[in-house]
């Protein structure tokens, strides 16, 4: 087993144990840190595996929450409504994806993330426009439902079991896309795009299906985040998040297995903890990022790996498995 899979199922192990010491972590912010956690590792399949900057990823993450909400709004008292509204969230994501990545593949660069940008903000736009929305309000009071007609989700403990599953599965299929011959391709897209057209490969066919399981991702986390706060906003939406999940990528480390969990853990603790000094939590984020991109160029799971790796020989051990930055 990679070295990568058992540090994921230690964290796990001891997110399992959260509910049994609820006076030394609230199991709601933990649940939160999964749902930006996934979003997060959704972002950086995207810019750290494929080389592309996206500002779209609130539009799926709130698009599928919208999608979500609305149908548990409806019929969340059906037993398979809590599956069927998470799954049509999920596909309401890849079909944005769709749109949005059919739109700016074919784009380079800046020109790539500007147009991502713009269709973003007219999801934003019909957001604030659509009746079934809420509008400015957005939906709130959304029920939890129930899982199949067995599990009660109105119980924060059932909530979080579900969504530590929910998180695991994510991941793993993160992982598995990262470490699948496509993985391979979007790398080799990402580093020589020439070369990789000469094999044979339709460079903007890959990514498109990369742009399109990215949004999935980042809804199947907007779906999460709908149950577990039974709210979504137009912050869901907005470009403010978009800029999160660059922020948490870069934080962690991009094209790293573990950085944008370490990123997202930084940005939401300190959001969480800093509430009570208002807007200036902006500032000291704003700070600590300025700090990261000056010397921790690579991020701080980045920074780790390449410090274990320079090390390494100077200590006579092998040098650590290039799959604990890129999968090889």
């Amino acid at each position: 087993m990679a070295v990568n899979l058992k540090v994921f199922f230690v964290l796990i192990a001891a997110a399992l144990l959260v509910p049994l010491v609820p006076g030394l972590i609230y199991p709601i912010f933990v649940m939160k840190l999964m749902c930006y956690g996934l979003f997060a590792c959704a972002f950086n399949l995207l810019l750290g595996f494929t080389g592309l900057v996206s500002f779209a990823h609130a539009a799926f993450l709130g698009s599928a929450g919208y999608v979500t909400g609305a149908l548990m709004i409806r019929f969340g008292g059906h037993p398979l409504g809590m599956v069927a509204a998470f799954i049509a969230g999920v596909a309401a994501a890849a079909l944005v994806g769709l749109a949005i990545g059919g739109l700016a593949v074919r784009r380079r660069g800046i020109y790539f993330s500007m147009v991502t940008l713009a269709l973003s903000q007219i999801v934003y736009f019909l957001a604030v426009q659509f009746r079934w929305t809420g509008g400015e309000d957005g939906l709130q009071g959304i029920p939890r439902g129930t899982l199949l007609g067995l599990v009660d989700l109105s119980s924060d403990t059932a909530m979080y079991y579900v969504t530590t599953a929910l998180f695991a599965a994510g991941f793993l299929l993160v992982y598995r896309i990262i470490h699948s011959p496509f993985g391979q391709v979007l790398q080799a897209v990402r580093d020589n795009e020439p070369r990789t057209t000469s094999l044979g490969y339709d460079t903007d066919r890959f990514r498109l299906l990369a742009f399109v399981l990215s949004a999935a991702i980042a809804g199947y986390a907007g779906a999460m985040k709908a149950l577990v706060f039974q709210l979504v906003s137009l912050n869901d939406v907005s470009l403010h998040t978009s800029t999160e999940a660059v922020l948490m990528t870069l934080l962690g480390g991009v094209g790293t297995i573990f950085g944008p969990l370490l990123g997202a853990a930084l940005v939401v603790g300190l959001n969480n903890y800093l509430a009570t000094i208002g807007d200036l939590v902006t500032v000291v984020i704003g700070l600590i990022f300025i700090l990261c991109v000056s010397f921790f160029r690579r991020g701080v799971v980045g920074e780790w790996l390449e410090f274990r790796r320079r090390a390494a020989p100077v200590q006579g051990e092998a040098r650590p498995a290039d799959a604990m930055t890129k999968p090889a």
